[in-house]
């Protein structure tokens, strides 16, 4: 059934966030999708004189391939994938999901491979840093019942967080951005939370709807090896299918020296994955006036007012610490004042304190300044 949001978010996504141009190929990769919202985007691309590409995927169809996958295999399904890649400009991801558990029991090995020789290389080397791309989730039951809402509440909520006036809060998140840009010295504190590192000549990047709908963040990495101290992550994470609550590190010199979480085995299985796993690619700052709590899907729980994110895994290229790793593990930690507040610090001068910028130049990230709908 058609939903007439659905040409509005099209609109967002192949005209904003893709900024697809004349003659430029897009792919449009599908899972667990409506085909109605699929063939939204479809008309959207003809009308900037795009040229679409279509994948429709499942799940649980992926999860039978990793499941009987062989090194033989993921290496050709990677090369068939990376080939497919390379040929596009742009790149549209909309992940529906109608169980968030679903791959919750495929064997390590068999997510090493897939990551390895699939995901990697079509992926991390090619989408994130060769085109011009956009991810997002689709508002599925299962969404819904991890916000705690009805479906239909939830759809209202999902697609006025996802089409707010993304234009507006590049604007307001630009002075941040310059900040970062001149910061040395970061120190976070929050309850189980004292953690000191520097960001000293590492690009900060805004985040406003170009790459992630929603979005609403400014990233940055840790020079390498500069973190030290403890974080306490209080916001629950699923990562490859499998809960962790309470997941809490330990650094010296940049490294993971100890890790606890509500899934001890888990979360040592990807801390081991590789050396990079063990350190930091990524730290962010999130501020969309719309998330505010979470939902146990990272797209949205990275940018929930008040929040930042601390990264195991790769970096990015546009803000390159040095660090590489098959995994980028985005972990949550929420510094509003009815979760036990928190600081941010830089260079020994306060810019957020319980959630809320205090600097003036920052105050229009806070949310009574952002909430406005495109």
């Amino acid at each position: 059934m058609f939903d007439p949001r659905y040409d509005r978010l099209a609109d967002l996504l192949i005209g904003y966030s893709c900024d697809l141009q004349f003659g430029e190929k897009v792919l449009i990769e599908a899972f667990d999708t409506p085909i109605p919202f699929v063939r939204s985007l479809i008309r959207r691309v003809a009308k900037s004189g795009g040229e679409p590409l279509v994948s429709l995927k499942s799940n649980v169809v992926m999860r039978d391939l990793m499941m009987v996958g062989t090194e033989e295999q993921m290496r050709a399904i990677g090369e068939v994938e990376s080939n497919r890649m390379s040929k596009v400009a742009a790149y549209v991801g909309i992940r529906g999901n109608p169980n968030v558990s679903e791959w919750s029991d495929i064997p390590a090995a068999k997510i090493d491979l897939y990551q390895r020789l699939w995901w990697v290389p079509t992926h991390r080397d090619l989408r994130v840093n060769k085109t011009k791309w956009v991810v997002l989730r689709w508002p599925d039951p299962s969404m819904a019942q991890l916000a705690h809402q009805s479906t239909e509440a939830f759809e209202d909520f999902y697609f006025k967080v996802c089409t707010l006036d993304y234009a507006r809060m590049a604007d307001a998140m630009k002075p941040l951005e310059k900040l970062m840009d001149s910061t040395d010295r970061v120190h976070l504190l929050a309850p189980g939370t004292d953690l000191r590192f520097s960001i000293r000549d590492i690009p900060a990047v805004g985040c406003a709807g170009a790459n992630n709908i929603p979005d609403g963040e400014v990233f940055t990495a840790p020079v390498r090896d500069s973190v030290e101290g403890t974080i306490q992550f209080n916001t629950v994470s699923v990562y490859h299918g499998v809960t962790h609550e309470n997941v809490r590190f330990t650094f010296e010199k940049g490294r993971i020296v100890d890790a606890r979480s509500s899934n001890q085995k888990a979360l040592d299985q990807v801390l081991d994955t590789d050396e990079g796993a063990r350190y930091i690619g990524e730290f962010a700052i999130g501020f969309n006036p719309y998330i505010t709590e979470p939902m146990k899907d990272i797209l949205f729980d990275e940018k929930i007012a008040g929040s930042l994110h601390f990264t195991p895994g790769s970096c990015y290229e546009d803000a390159d610490n040095g660090n590489k790793s098959k995994i980028h593990w985005d972990l949550v930690l929420r510094q509003n004042e009815d979760v036990g507040g928190g600081e941010i610090w830089f260079d020994d001068r306060l810019i957020r304190k319980d959630g809320r910028f205090v600097l003036p130049e920052l105050e229009p990230l806070n949310p009574e300044h952002l909430a406005t709908e495109g």
